[in-house]
């Protein structure tokens, strides 16, 4: 028999959840520790993945010496359209509030959240962890993060056969740990089941509240859609006119294999080697440039992630009932950046960082299964913006670096004027 593809099976298990937790809503609670062991797996992996995976990142750039003022362009571009995504999305999901008023009986669970309490000049002095142990054991992501971007840097300045030693061992780690996320992700139609069914059954069928969830997370898909939508047409466009003067919607038809198959794919691992393959021959990007902007977008260049990221934290704790300060929403957006930069470009990698940005302002994981529900959606375009966002960063530091490009000027008779 042909397997199903993991999306159709947690569509599957969506779909049978629903009326399992309407009809039979005596009995989710039985099957909730499924729910509860899917969820305790994520945060089993969730450290291991960001750790090895920062570390490596970080490390891998003392490898291109040749190229220092190349990465210094990347990753300044990388990480400041990643900020301003997931600030795109903060201040949709503030606007819009699709969580607000929806009555979950999830507020009474939560009454305390260590992250609150603490003023922004106290967050950033907690970056700087006193027990990198005692962090770890804690779940405390943003000295986790710190601690490992600090780590990688000096990877580099080692000798060089310790750096290549280290750099190996962690490279490793980090592929083990992917194929224990894989294996994890192969249970989350399980997951979802009991999650979704949980929460469907929580509400005692009652039909209004019910649709009031609906309304609810129909609201929070067309915010990631629509913040997806205004970064990946307005925002990156107009930085590729605005560096390069050149045609931006020329090259999004250049990239439309690439993206067509990071949509369909929920991959951009999978739209890679297409994207650099098109990137040479259709818009003229050289191989050195191609060779390590792409593949390094494709491990810490997601935009589209961080918006979804800093979105999904917010729209659950709405739906718990919490007010967050501005001060959090800060530590939100820094730690969707963040953590959006270990997102490895596989599918449902997202669900995995998700747990990050939870884990750094206190919020229950449990949360997670408000959106598991419509993860397929979102993971679509999130995805495609990922990587075109990519494909963005390529044009621009090509066109820096001097390379004539395949490409026409925006406004050609201004530019002959």
């Amino acid at each position: 028999m042909k397997k199903i593809a993991l999306h159709w099976q947690i569509l599957i298990a969506i779909l049978l959840a629903v009326p399992f937790g309407i009809f039979f809503h005596t009995l989710p609670p039985n099957i909730k520790f499924i729910g509860d062991m899917f969820i305790n797996a994520l945060k089993m992996i969730a450290i291991p993945v960001v750790l090895t995976s920062l570390i490596t990142g970080v490390a891998s750039l003392g490898g291109y010496k040749d190229l220092g003022r190349l990465a210094g362009k990347t990753f300044a571009f990388y990480i400041g359209t990643t900020a301003l995504a997931g600030t795109i999305g903060i201040i949709l999901v503030n606007i819009f509030k699709p969580g607000v008023g929806v009555d979950l009986n999830l507020s009474e669970t939560v009454t305390d959240l260590p992250a609150t309490s603490l003023s922004f000049g106290e967050q950033v002095k907690a970056m700087i962890p006193s027990n990198i142990v005692h962090a770890i054991a804690n779940g405390d992501m943003l000295p986790i993060i710190f601690f490992a971007i600090l780590f990688g840097y000096f990877i580099t300045k080692v000798a060089k056969e310790h750096q290549d030693f280290m750099i190996k061992l962690f490279e490793s780690g980090f592929e083990i740990f992917m194929k224990i996320t894989l294996f994890i992700v192969r249970f989350t139609p399980l997951g979802v089941f009991a999650i979704v069914s949980n929460i469907i059954a929580a509400q005692g069928g009652d039909p209004q509240r019910l649709a009031a969830v609906i309304g609810s997370l129909g609201l929070f898909t067309m915010i990631i859609w629509g913040g997806c939508l205004i970064h990946g047409g307005i925002i990156l466009p107009s930085l590729v006119y605005a560096f390069t003067k050149l045609n931006p919607y020329k090259h999004i038809k250049q990239m439309s294999v690439p993206l067509l198959t990071a949509f369909t794919t929920c991959s951009s691992g999978a739209a890679l080697p297409l994207t650099i393959r098109d990137s040479q021959e259709k818009t003229g990007i050289s191989n050195k440039i191609a060779s390590f902007v792409l593949p390094l977008g494709s491990t810490v260049n997601m935009n589209g992630t961080a918006l979804y990221e800093g979105v999904t934290a917010i729209f659950i704790a709405q739906a718990y009932g919490i007010d967050l300060t501005i001060t959090q929403e800060i530590v939100i957006i820094v730690t969707a950046v963040l953590a959006s930069i270990g997102a490895a470009g596989i599918p449902m990698a997202g669900l995995v960082m998700i747990s990050v940005v939870l884990l750094a302002v206190g919020l229950p994981l449990e949360g997670i299964g408000l959106v598991l529900a419509v993860e397929q959606l979102c993971d679509m375009i999130r995805t495609t913006t990922n990587v075109y966002g990519d494909t963005c960063a390529s044009v621009i530091i090509a066109h820096t670096e001097g390379e004539k490009l395949n490409l026409p000027r925006l406004f050609p008779k201004r530019a002959e004027a």
